[in-house]
């Protein structure tokens, strides 16, 4: 028989506000960028980057759109998700004195990586823009390690906290 796992009402820490607050404006600056800059970008832009961040597919610019799109579903998706952390997975450890912390440590692992995920976006969008405007040749092969190591270290790093949680 499942467990009913308490409802705690927790408010945002100065750390989950300071991350909504990055993720947020950096990802609303791209769109910005992007709409600033719509009638600039030739038909044809950055679609797709190999492992090297070489590009090796170009596409409409339409398909610019793609990464906004998918950011804001995220966002949403996630922004639910942290808002009910008694619906997260949780070890059988989990009680009643220990539910806060747990939801806590869990939340603030899903808004990490939310926000993490909505700057990854925009960098996206920022470089496939800065390469059809002729701007810069982008990133580089240093950025997919550096993204991968970004979106997977809070979560480790989250796991192992609540590993410590008694």
């Amino acid at each position: 028989m499942a467990k009913i796992r308490p409802k705690i009402k927790l408010a945002k820490t100065k750390a989950e506000w300071l991350w909504d607050v990055a993720g947020y404006s950096i990802y609303i600056g791209s769109i910005i960028i992007l709409i600033y800059n719509w009638g600039e970008l030739p038909a044809e832009v950055p679609a797709h980057y190999n492992a090297l961040g070489e590009v090796d597919r170009w596409g409409s610019k339409m398909e610019l759109l793609i990464l906004p799109v998918i950011g804001a579903f995220l966002a949403v998706f996630m922004q639910i998700i942290e808002r009910f952390p008694e619906t997260h997975n949780y070890p059988d450890r989990l009680n009643e004195e220990n539910a806060e912390k747990f939801y806590l440590q869990s939340r603030k692992m899903i808004n990490s990586s939310k926000n993490i995920c909505l700057i990854i976006f925009s960098l996206v969008l920022y470089e496939s823009i800065s390469i059809a405007l002729g701007w810069w040749n982008g990133f580089g092969a240093w950025f997919m390690p550096v993204m991968l190591l970004s979106v997977f270290i809070p979560i480790i790093a989250g796991i192992m906290k609540q590993r410590k949680i008694r």
